[in-house]
């Protein structure tokens, strides 16, 4: 078996490299290409999940498949009905933009979006990047924040009606239902699916409450989850070119765990969210070397909060809102085979916000993105660079509005290829990002500051990829190496102070982020249907505060940040069981600014296993899957006061039709 992984630098040609291109034909005369990009050809870091991998670690939401990639944290509040977002080389989880098949999922009052809510069972793949690598028919908003997470959708093709159920079940009264189906003709020309996921939990897990030298046993309150989702996707082939048109609805109600002390164990918080949208995306080839994407998308999302407390005067808190976007994005790009490429793409969005506070200020965004990028390629350097323009304005019904928003914002990658095999690439880039002001940060109650600035980043990143396959002893390897060193700086950073009375949202603060991401990746395939797969991921990263030299956290690291953490997983297929084993470290961090020992949070390792196994079942496909987490039963925190589960279980079974 090791001399098998050996074989994988051993010097022989990568077929899955041949073609670096996808095509859509949509009638005999008319060809969109899109080019593809994998790990191994990305000028910026670039790391994807596929289905396969989906199923193989068990993932089950977005928030899983990407805690595994390196430079990545993902901050969890508990349970399976705790918020989860992500951090991506310490910029936080505003400076990350999720999209799904191609249109990114906004959220104007907070800023950034629950990772917990999205299933992967109709999902064909999840692809992190930072930067961008190639020129290709984007829309503009991309290009302005720090990192994308984008999900793509699978959809059946060539004739196929493909259906498929799974029923899932768990530790703490989890239990889940999910459907997908899909049809196409045989042209590939039309094609359409949908997607149903039910989910709840009760969430109570038991923790160890911790005072002094005293410790109780207690279980988790206020956890519970019951969501539904629904979509439906369509593909047609309109007018010569192709339609690609998605309907997504979330309906949740959840509770909110709160902080966890000694005299405060429950909690009387719950959310109600439902969120639609629609969005269609059109292709169009304009001549052989020139295509077309218009891009159009409503959104609207509405949530409740209530809170049941005894200071309030009538003994329970709700708040309301509900938040519209009108979404708008045409680019057209030159992409095709040669040394040069550029496209230009152009968005226009139109956000409210409306709430059921007194004196509400109801704010309205008019938000305008224009986007130039291009590349040249010689036969070993490729550069991309591009230029976004960005401006917004705000409105608002009660006050005076703040001053619009203008900003230029470059970026460029530089790759270069110093070996004839191409098996070695180089990479250089650099990005200049920025996060907008929320409508929570600027308008929230007492809390919102009109006079806040946009947070900017300016991203550095220097590192290479390389790829080796061979064969030895009967069996093919395959290895795949990345390694990447950055400088984030960070500046006019928002955060919550303390006013006389109240917290205020402003602008204060400077860091200096140093890190490096590696990562390694090893197959080996051997006769009779056996497999080994390694995949191993380390990030250091040195986040500190440089905002006043004065102060006492001057040069302290960054509250959430470990220092260290690193992912590892080994699988074994074999036609009876594939087993896989999952490590997931985090380091030392500090849960305030300040890095006392008595704001100091511990590391902690996790280890979980993954059993599957397919039989055919009528001519159909019968999968079976166990999940095993945490298995050593460690009780440790992500976000200080708030438990994470102990050791959990999950069981499911699905079958394709």
């Amino acid at each position: 078996m090791l001399c098998a992984l050996g074989a994988a630098i051993l010097p022989s040609s990568l077929k899955a490299q041949d073609a670096d291109s996808l095509c859509y034909e949509l009638t005999p005369l008319v060809t969109v290409v899109e080019r593809r990009v994998g790990p191994e050809t990305s000028a910026v870091p670039f790391r994807r999940t596929d289905a396969g991998d989906v199923t193989r670690y068990g993932m089950r939401t977005l928030s899983e498949a990407i805690r595994m990639m390196p430079g990545v944290q993902v901050q969890d509040y508990g349970g399976v009905g705790g918020l989860k977002s992500v951090s991506v080389r310490g910029l936080g989880a505003k400076h990350t933009a999720v999209s799904y098949d191609g249109v990114v999922v906004s959220d104007a009052q907070s800023g950034m979006v629950d990772l917990g809510r999205f299933s992967l069972e109709n999902v064909s793949a999840v692809s992190l990047v930072l930067g961008h690598c190639e020129v290709a028919l984007n829309t503009a908003r991309e290009y302005s924040l720090a990192s994308l997470v984008s999900m793509n959708g699978s959809l059946a093709t060539s004739g196929k009606v493909v259906s498929s159920a799974r029923i899932m079940g768990g530790s703490f009264g989890l239990a889940g239902l999910s459907a997908c189906g899909g049809l196409s003709d045989k042209d590939g020309a039309f094609a359409a699916s949908f997607a149903g996921n039910y989910l709840r939990s009760d969430g109570m897990y038991p923790f160890t409450l911790v005072n002094a030298i005293r410790s109780t046993r207690e279980k988790r309150r206020d956890s519970d989850i019951e969501s539904l989702t629904l979509e439906g996707n369509l593909r047609a082939d309109v007018l010569g070119g192709l339609l690609k048109s998605k309907v997504y609805y979330y309906d949740s109600e959840r509770g909110l765990p709160g902080a966890v002390n000694l005299y405060n164990k429950d909690n009387k918080e719950r959310l109600w969210n439902r969120n639609l949208f629609a969005q269609a995306v059109y292709d169009h080839a304009l001549s052989g070397s020139v295509d077309m994407r218009v891009v159009a998308k409503y959104d609207r999302n509405y949530s409740r909060y209530n809170e049941v407390n005894k200071n309030y005067a009538a003994g329970e808190q709700t708040d309301k809102n509900l938040q519209n976007e009108y979404y708008l994005s045409l680019a057209v790009a030159k992409c095709n085979s040669g040394r040069f490429g550029c496209s230009l793409a152009s968005d226009v969005s139109y956000a409210t916000l409306e709430n059921n506070f007194e004196n509400s200020r109801s704010p309205r965004r008019l938000s305008s993105y224009t986007a130039l990028a291009a590349s040249y390629r010689w036969d070993a350097v490729g550069v991309v660079a591009s230029l976004l323009a960005t401006y917004m304005k705000d409105d608002v019904s009660n006050g005076v509005s703040p001053s619009p928003f203008r900003r230029l914002s470059p970026s460029l990658s530089v790759s270069v290829k110093p070996l004839g095999s191409g098996r070695l690439m180089l990479r250089v880039s650099f990005k200049d990002s920025y996060r907008v002001p929320t409508f929570a940060d600027l308008y929230y109650l007492r809390h919102g500051n009109m006079a806040l600035r946009p947070e900017r980043a300016t991203q550095y990143n220097v590192g290479f990829t390389w790829w080796g396959d061979g064969s030895c002893c009967g069996a093919r390897g395959y290895a795949l190496m990345t390694a990447d060193f950055y400088y984030n700086n960070v500046r006019d950073k928002i955060v919550a102070l303390p006013t006389m009375y109240v917290w205020r949202m402003m602008n204060f603060g400077r860091a200096d982020i140093f890190g490096a991401d590696v990562s390694l990746s090893l197959r080996s395939e051997f006769a009779g249907g056996l497999a080994l797969r390694a995949d191993v991921a380390y990030s250091w990263q040195y986040a500190v505060d440089v905002t006043d030299s004065s102060a006492k956290n001057y040069r302290h690291q960054l509250p959430y940040t470990p220092e260290h953490s690193g992912n590892f997983s080994f699988t074994f297929e074999n036609p009876i069981v594939d087993v896989t084993y999952m490590l997931s470290a985090v380091g030392e961090r500090y849960m305030l600014p300040q890095n006392t020992e008595r704001n100091l949070m511990n590391g902690y390792v996790e280890h979980s296993f993954v059993l599957n196994r397919e039989l055919p079942f009528g001519g159909n496909v019968l999968h079976l899957q166990a999940k095993l987490m945490n298995v050593g039963n460690e009780q440790y925190e992500v976000i200080r006061y708030y438990p994470m589960p102990g050791f959990s279980w999950q069981v499911s079974a699905g079958v394709k039709f």
